[in-house]
């Protein structure tokens, strides 16, 4: 697994369309698939926030959250967009963050970008997690419908 900050380094081109996809709405917005008990997918939105060469989010008490303890894999996926059906995909391992200082500087983050929206901070009872990446695909498409959407299409194990 490599963080945000390493795939940047492989492939920039894919950080900076998949940031502007998760962001594409001025905050950070993505479903969220985990693994149940039984096996079973789980989807739910999430607001991940990318700082510092990381992707992390804040997770409330939840099912997703107990997913993500038990087996941290994940996949997550960015909203449908406006105007066409470009989208951003990443797949990995999630990991809880215990680091003080981090929750601090993220909370402070998940703030300014809500600004408008007057929420208050990420509280105790949100667990923090980094999003630790496998693979991911890029998809373009030149708009609804498109019948020859391009995929990029990178891997860990095929850089």
């Amino acid at each position: 697994m490599i963080s945000w900050g390493e795939l940047d380094e492989f492939r920039p081109d894919l950080t900076a369309a998949g940031h502007a996809l998760l962001y594409q709405f001025g905050v950070g917005l993505a479903f969220l698939a985990t693994t149940r008990s039984d096996g079973s997918p789980r989807v739910h939105p999430i607001c991940p926030q990318i700082y510092n060469g990381g992707l992390f989010a804040f997770i409330v008490p939840s099912p997703k959250r107990s997913d993500l303890l038990r087996d941290g894999r994940f996949a997550l996926h960015s909203f449908p967009c406006v105007d066409n059906e470009d989208a951003f995909y990443l797949t990995g391992r999630a990991r809880l963050v215990g680091d003080k200082k981090m929750r601090e500087v993220l909370g402070r983050q998940f703030l300014v970008e809500r600004a408008a929206l007057d929420l208050p901070a990420p509280d105790d009872d949100q667990h923090l997690f980094a999003f630790d990446i496998e693979s991911c695909m890029l998809t373009r498409t030149t708009g609804h419908g498109d019948p020859d959407p391009v995929h990029t299409i990178w891997r860990l194990d095929r850089p």
